[in-house]
This record gives structure tokens, C-alpha cells and sequence, in this order.
């Protein structure tokens, strides 16, 4: 099972070996103790030997602690092992292509961060009492060969005949399983849906009676495939309990009449032996479905790694190039990319590009939508590879090996930015003067508080918000600013800031500032404008509308210390 490999893989200096070794040793220990109780109850004066006595004094606690032992090492081993599945996926997905993301989905991702390490978790808690059952199971069949090999081949005998006929139909209920699994990922997609699109389904009740019956679809297929799959273990356990009696049967009705010779003591024995056994047995059978479901979630969490991780981004911790690193040109050299668009039937491609960018500059990027002025800018930032063309800094050709050093150029805000509620990657020791001076000039000061890094709140209206994520990039710094269509949820006050106040003011501290923008009364401020339709270059440089209206003389200190007064108002929740 590639449960058990999992475990293995995160278990250090043989930990896991020894675990089922004490665990082994534990089930020995008790069948040890069960051997003295029958010998006390139908040998021949065992009991009476002093050596007994002593014997089984001192193994039971010694059995005690070795299931102890063998159960609290494999738990503690089972979640050191979910954490590193759940680290390592997380992980995964940071060093992944952001095109593979994208195709695969964020419901296909957090379902196998949470249903399946969490199957692996509670999965991981019955693996001890397996083993501990499984070796009680085997110590029991060695000491009915002890007793009576004739009898012990019986028992085998129906132990086979149990083991290939549960085993038939647990593979149907694997199979099972893996179609409940696959059914989940479906049903965290309707759940998606309801979260993140509450407000659309709340306003027209077609739309919501469609969506309510796909959810409910998925979540009946859901639970029949389980159904099924339990159904179908029960079954197979209830068999191998029948099985277990009909050997009882056999021992004490049809074996005393052909085997004359064996004494009463040993079919008394040997009957306590199989009751004894009887409760480990049907925890073993029992404990199985859980495995499985735990198996399957293991192998679809590698399915999703293996995928994931099909040329892995080799990120720095920390990234070798400072943020701080002047910057003079940024060149577009051929660069063209192409992707598949569901639903379409012939590829989206957008260049070849050759475009230039100096320091200092302010670059708008427009174009309608579907032009490719997004991908244009996840090129930009090294988000998406280019099939071609190459792109250089400073006359250097940037190469895979330098992605992630590149990336730290850029400071952007992506028209669907995540808020982090603390503020990462920006540690200074007057990180909260900083972040209170550029509160004010965002006109949040009343709004927000920041106090070690951390954020009050960004339970904000969403222009509100989108002020936060460019409060981030200003304290990140970096020499290249990118905005997408950062404006749109702006006031018509607070655009204007943005527009003639903002964007001049990051110009003027030399940084190169890139804006993808429809706000075409505004084209102005640019020193150049940049034209895509359907992904190809049709104008560059554009003179700006003469209707544009004129930068106010009040603007923002070139230091990033400074900061102007400024008059409150701005969007109201």
C-alpha cells in the first residue's frame, strides 16, 4: 500500500521499523500471557511453578509498555507524516508553473490539502492497533501450531479460503472509493461556487436552482459511491466472521470424533486461543476500509504532486537579488506565447514582441478584452514561459536559472490580488511608521491600523482593499511596478489621486511603472501607450487625448518617506 510508503518515506533512522517491531513484540506479549493462562487453567500444574508466576508478573506490564510504545511511536510518526505531506504539497504548488495551477483548478487543490491528509490522519491512527492486531493474530496461529499442527493447517485452511474472498471484493470497494474521490474533487468545486459566488446566485433563482441541483447531484453520487464501498467491506468483514465461527464449528463438533487421540485440554486451549483471537481478527478486517480510503487519498495526492511538480521552479528562500538592485532597461527580445482556451477551438498566441522599458518610465497597456494585455504582464513578471523570444535586463538574457531572482524586481497588483492579512516579506524595524504613513496617503488611516506587521482588518470594500495590496508593493519597493486594472474599483476622487498623483510620483523616484488600464481619459499621464488586439502589437506610442484632463500641480515627494497632505474622502463602504 502506498500508505505504508509514505510512512516510510518521512520516518528517520528506521523509526517505523521499530515501531512495528515493539508493536510485533506487544502481540507476541500478550499471546505469551494467554499461553500462561491456558497452561495455569488446563495444563498440568503450570500454574503452581513459581517460574510461571514470575513470568507473568513481569511480562504483563512489559507487554503493556511495548503496546504503549509501538501505538504512541506510530501516531507520533503518522502526524509528523501528514504535516509533511500538507508542507510539502503546499510547497509543490509555490514552485509550480502558474499555467498547471490554473488548469488544474483551486477546488482540485484544497481538497487534497484537506479531505485527503485528512484521510491520511485519521488513517494514520489506526495503523498501530493493525499491527498490534496483526501480530496478535499471528502469535495466536503459531501457538495453535504449538499445540496441535493437524489443527493449525485447518485453521489455515480457512484463513486462505477468508483472505481470497475478502479480497475480491475489497477490491470493488477500492474501486469504489477511488470514484468517490473523484466525484469530491466535483462537489468542492459546487462548494467553491457557494462561497465565491453568493451574491450572483442570490439574484436570479434559474441560476441558483441549476446550481442547487448539480450540488445536490454530486453530493447523492458522493454518498452512494461510499455507500457502496462500505456496503461492500461490512459484507466481507461479516464473511470472514462467519468463517472465523464455522472453524469454532468444526473444533468442537466434527474434529473430536476423527482425531481420538488429541487430549480435551488441547481443543479447550486451542478454543480459547481462536475466542481470543476473535476481536484482533475482525479489528484487522475493520481497520481495512479505512486504509484503503487512505491508500486511495495517498495516491491522488501523488497523482496531483507528480503533476505539479513536472518542471519544478527552483525557488530561492529568499531570492539572491536584492529588491534595491538599480534597474536601467527591460527588453522584450521575439517573445510570443500560446495556450489552449477551453472552449475555443483554435489557441490563443500573443506576440512575437519586441518592446523596450527604461527606468523612470510610465507605460500603459490597453487594448480590449481577450487582447492579451494580462498575459502580456504575467510574461512580464516570469509567470507564464515564453515558447520564445527571450527577455533581458540590463542587456542580460534572463534564463530559467535566473527566474526567481527576477521576479524580485517587480512589485505588482493583480486585478484578483489576495489580501495577506500580515504584511510578508517586508520586515524593517519601522515597518509600522512606513505602513502608517502610506495609510494616510491611501487615505485608510481611520480604516486600518498596522502594529508588528500585522494588518487590523481587510474587511474593507473592495477599491479599499485593492489600496492595502498597493500598500504592500510600495513597502516591498522593488524597481518595477505593475498595475492591472488596478483603477477599476476606485472612486472617481481616489482614480484621479491614483492617476496624476500616485503614478507621477513612483516615475519620478525613478522606478518603471507599467499600467494596464481602460481608463482611456487618462491616457495622458503615460509617457507611452502600448496597443494589443488579439494578442498581437498594433500601435505603440500613442499621443494622448487632447480631452485628457490636466495633472493637478500638487504631487507626491519623490522620497518614499514623504508623504503629502491630503483631504479625506474616498469611497465609502
Amino acid at each position: 500500500m502506498r500508505l505504508f510508503a509514505v510512512l516510510k518515506k518521512y520516518s528517520s533512522r528506521g523509526i517505523l521499523g521499530y515501531a512495528i517491531l515493539f508493536g510485533c513484540l506487544g502481540g507476541l506479549l500478550s499471546t505469551t500471557l494467554l499461553f500462561l493462562v491456558n497452561e495455569a487453567l488446563f495444563g498440568e500444574g503450570v500454574w503452581n511453578d513459581r517460574r510461571a508466576v514470575i513470568a507473568f508478573v513481569l511480562l504483563l506490564p512489559l507487554a503493556a509498555v511495548m503496546r504503549f510504545v509501538a501505538s504512541y511511536t506510530l501516531t507520533k510518526l503518522g502526524a509528523y507524516a501528514s504535516c509533511q505531506l500538507q508542507v510539502q504539497l503546499t510547497q509543490r504548488i509555490l514552485r509550480s508553473p502558474l499555467r498547471q495551477l490554473e488548469e488544474l483548478g483551486s477546488h482540485r487543490l484544497l481538497v487534497a490539502l484537506t479531505e485527503d491528509i485528512g484521510s491520511v490522519t485519521d488513517a494514520l491512527t489506526a495503523v498501530p492497533v493493525f499491527f498490534i492486531n496483526f501480530a496478535v493474530v499471528i502469535a495466536s496461529l503459531a501457538y495453535i501450531g504449538w499445540l496441535s499442527w493437524p489443527l493449525l493447517i485447518l485453521v489455515l485452511v480457512f484463513v486462505v479460503i477468508g483472505a481470497l474472498s475478502y479480497q475480491l471484493p475489497m477490491l470493488a470497494g477500492i474501486k469504489r472509493q477511488e470514484l468517490a474521490r473523484e466525484v469530491e474533487d466535483e462537489l468542492f468545486s459546487f462548494f467553491e461556487g457557494a462561497t465565491q459566488g453568493t451574491k450572483e446566485l442570490k439574484m436570479n433563482r434559474i441560476k441558483r436552482a441549476g446550481f442547487e441541483s448539480g450540488l445536490e447531484t454530486s453530493a447523492v453520487n458522493l454518498r452512494d459511491f461510499r455507500l457502496s464501498a462500505m456496503k461492500i467491506f461490512i459484507a466481507a468483514a461479516s464473511w470472514g466472521s462467519l468463517l472465523f465461527f464455522v472453524v469454532l464449528g468444526i473444533l468442537a463438533f466434527w474434529v473430536p470424533g476423527r482425531m481420538p487421540g488429541l487430549p480435551e485440554q488441547t481443543y479447550a486451549s486451542i478454543s480459547m486461543v481462536l475466542l481470543y483471537m476473535l476481536t484482533p481478527l475482525q479489528a484487522v478486517l475493520n481497520g481495512m476500509p479505512t486504509l484503503t480510503e487512505a491508500d486511495v487519498a495517498v495516491r491522488k495526492v501523488e497523482r496531483l504532486g507528480i503533476s505539479l511538480s513536472k518542471d519544478p521552479e527552483e525557488l530561492s528562500p529568499e531570492g539572491g537579488r536584492s529588491l534595491q538592485t538599480p534597474l536601467k532597461t527591460l527588453q522584450l527580445d521575439h517573445l510570443h506565447h500560446t495556450y489552449q482556451v477551453e472552449g475555443e477551438e483554435h489557441a490563443f498566441s500573443l506576440g512575437p514582441l519586441n518592446l523596450s522599458f527604461e527606468a523612470g518610465e510610465l507605460v500603459f497597456i490597453v487594448g480590449g478584452n481577450g487582447s492579451g494585455k494580462t498575459t502580456l504582464a504575467k510574461l512580464i513578471l516570469g509567470l507564464y514561459p515564453p515558447e520564445g523570444g527571450r527577455i533581458l535586463v540590463d542587456g542580460k538574457v534572463q534564463t530559467k536559472e535566473d527566474l526567481d531572482d527576477y521576479r524580485q524586481m517587480f512589485s505588482p497588483v493583480f486585478s484578483d490580488f489576495h489580501l495577506f492579512e500580515k504584511l510578508l516579506g517586508v520586515d524593517s524595524p519601522d515597518l509600522d511608521a512606513r505602513a502608517s504613513e502610506y495609510l494616510e496617503l491611501l487615505r485608510l488611516q481611520h480604516k486600518v491600523r498596522v502594529e508588528q506587521g500585522q494588518l487590523s482588518t481587510i474587511d474593507l470594500s473592495q477599491g479599499q482593499r485593492k489600496r492595502l495590496a498597493l500598500l504592500n508593493a510600495y513597502l516591498e519597493d522593488a524597481p518595477i511596478f505593475l498595475f492591472d486594472e488596478w483603477a477599476a474599483d476606485q472612486d472617481p476622487e481616489f482614480k484621479r489621486v491614483f492617476y496624476h498623483r500616485l503614478l507621477p510620483a513612483l516615475k519620478e523616484r525613478g522606478k518603471l511603472v507599467l499600467v494596464i488600464s481602460h481608463d482611456d481619459r487618462y491616457y495622458g499621464v503615460a509617457d507611452r501607450i502600448i496597443k494589443l488586439e488579439y494578442g498581437q502589437l498594433v500601435e505603440q506610442g500613442l499621443e494622448a487625448p487632447e480631452s485628457s484632463p490636466a495633472v493637478p500641480s500638487t504631487s507626491v515627494s519623490s522620497t518614499s518617506q514623504e508623504t503629502p497632505e491630503t483631504t479625506e474622502g474616498g469611497e465609502r463602504r
